[in-house]
């Protein structure tokens, strides 16, 4: 069998004898997106960097349509790569789509996962009666069509949206640069995977301490989508980063390490 750490492109970095942190991505990415995040937390942690499966450097022949149409298929994958590293004490760093999968995760792993740090997440994306979840039933529709249609040209158009930070175009492109890097085939599966999935009911199944980062203004994931995480997920705590966009782990990196240090009690 493949080694679980080539399948995956595991890199361990930071202090080997600090507690773990196992940092998960989003669609569209691959580890690289945690290069500035990563230094400030690897004083103080071992952390455990990976590419989700179709994304980045991992096997692309590991890939299975079946398996990963849905979110139990990357959630058993991080299981794996929890117990072929033998890890303890673990807190699962989930970005986006990556933070419902660690949602997912720790619920396999009991023993191992001692707490979560979900980054702009979102259970469900469609609004659904009193749950707003940013976009109605077609507006993912038509995304997800124009996203068939022309794949290229939908990263190169939704990137910049995503990323937000208008200022700083060059983070837009960095990001429509790692989608473009992705398989058109396996970026529409997994985009169907991620903008059509439900985990609302999940949120009340975590019983370990839980860290909520939003930003001050996200379009994939407004605040009253953090708040609905926060208030599912039992003694959670919920910090609203003075950012903007879908992914601050690039665009403010210091603002969202420091909640997250100090949620782990570290200084930051």
């Amino acid at each position: 069998m493949q080694d679980v750490r080539d399948r995956y492109n595991v890199v361990v970095t930071g202090r080997h004898d600090g507690r773990v942190l196992v940092l998960a991505h989003g669609f569209g990415c691959d580890q690289h997106m945690w290069r500035l995040l990563e230094p400030l937390l690897s004083r103080t942690f071992r952390i455990v960097l990976f590419d989700l499966i179709g994304s980045g450097r991992s096997d692309p022949f590991a890939w299975d349509e079946a398996r990963y149409s849905s979110l139990d298929g990357y959630a058993e994958d991080l299981a794996e790569i929890c117990r072929d590293l033998d890890l303890r004490d673990v807190v699962l760093v989930g970005h986006s789509v990556s933070a419902m999968i660690s949602v997912l995760a720790a619920r396999l792993e009991p023993e191992r996962v001692s707490g979560l740090v979900l980054i702009t997440p979102s259970p469900r994306y469609v609004d659904d009666g009193d749950y707003r979840g940013g976009f109605s039933q077609e507006d993912i529709d038509e995304l997800l069509q124009s996203l068939d249609d022309n794949y290229l040209g939908w990263s190169t158009s939704m990137a910049p949206v995503i990323m937000g930070n208008a200022d700083r175009p060059q983070l837009g492109e960095e990001l429509t640069n790692s989608f473009c890097r992705m398989n058109p085939r396996i970026a529409q599966v997994f985009a169907r995977t991620t903008f059509l999935s439900d985990s609302r009911a999940d949120l009340a199944s975590v019983t370990v301490p839980t860290l909520v980062l939003q930003c001050r203004e996200d379009v994939i994931a407004p605040q009253a989508v953090g708040a609905y995480v926060h208030d599912r997920i039992a003694g959670s705590e919920l910090v609203t980063l003075d950012a903007t966009g879908h992914c601050p782990q690039l665009s403010a990196p210091e603002r969202t390490a420091e909640p997250i240090l100090s949620f782990l009690g570290a200084r930051p």
